[in-house]
């Protein structure tokens, strides 16, 4: 059975519309890790382009299985929220871990805003 003729025109192109900007979106991000300097600015790209970039393929998924099976094809509704609550999660937990050991290490890779020193300046300079 051949599934491909039997996807109307008018969902076949918005699935390959969703395709393409969601592999865009995660070589977008993919680059931007490769591309960035310091360890704090690559933890943004990737996490941008996978919640994004995965959002367009989960939901073209969702609509090529859903017209294919003539019915409402939810699985990667589950896969979605997963992604959306474990990826910024993830993004935090690394990132304390790198400020930690950064300060534990006095390296100068600490960005000023999460210096102790610049809060207690900062926190004498206004009382």
């Amino acid at each position: 059975m051949n599934h491909a003729a039997e996807l109307p025109l008018l969902v076949a192109v918005p699935v390959a519309v969703l395709l393409l900007v969601g592999a865009a979106l995660a070589l977008t991000g993919s680059i931007g890790l490769l591309k960035l300097r310091s360890f704090y600015e690559r933890l943004h790209a990737p996490t941008i382009g996978t919640s994004c970039g995965m959002s367009c393929i989960l939901l073209a998924s969702m609509l090529f299985f859903s017209v294919l099976q003539s019915r409402l094809v939810v699985h990667e509704i589950l896969i979605g929220f997963l992604l959306i609550v474990t990826t910024p999660v993830t993004l935090m937990l690394v990132g304390r871990a790198a400020l930690h050991r950064d300060r534990l290490e006095g390296s100068h890779k600490v960005p000023p805003s999460a210096r102790p020193e610049d809060h207690a300046a900062a926190a004498q300079s206004d009382g």
